[in-house]
């Protein structure tokens, strides 16, 4: 089993940065596929961007491919979201999930077993 904790949201203007983290407990974090996921308002949970267990491979979401980074350091037990050139839409809360299957590669939030409690990221025009 692992916990997951978001901190790193904030209050940014539309062109800037902010980067997100999530730490975990529990020894088998490396044992898990990670991803990001978004929820706005009055929207359902969408697919942000997936990690692979050694961290080797990543996979993003058209619409932030190539502004958002994420990363993982399992010696540390954590993952990452660098996110640039933030535009408005890009306003949500954000999670992070862990998926006990790690070899998949999944953009669907029901096959991911845990979830952070999520940090608003809110970005003003």
């Amino acid at each position: 089993q692992v916990q997951l904790v978001e901190s790193g949201g904030g209050l940014v203007q539309a062109g800037g940065s902010l980067r997100l983290s999530c730490a975990a407990s529990g020894r088998t974090f490396s044992r898990y596929a990670m991803a990001w996921f978004r929820q706005a308002p009055g929207k359902e949970r969408e697919f942000v961007a997936h990690i692979n267990w050694p961290g080797s491979s990543t996979y993003y979401a058209d619409s932030v491919k190539g502004r958002f980074t994420i990363s993982r350091d399992n010696a540390k037990n954590t993952m990452s979201l660098q996110m640039n050139s933030l535009k408005p839409e890009d306003t949500a809360v954000y999670y992070c999930a862990a998926d006990s299957q790690s070899y998949r590669r999944s953009s669907y939030a029901r096959d991911y077993d845990y979830w952070g409690q999520g940090t608003q990221v809110t970005v003003s025009s």
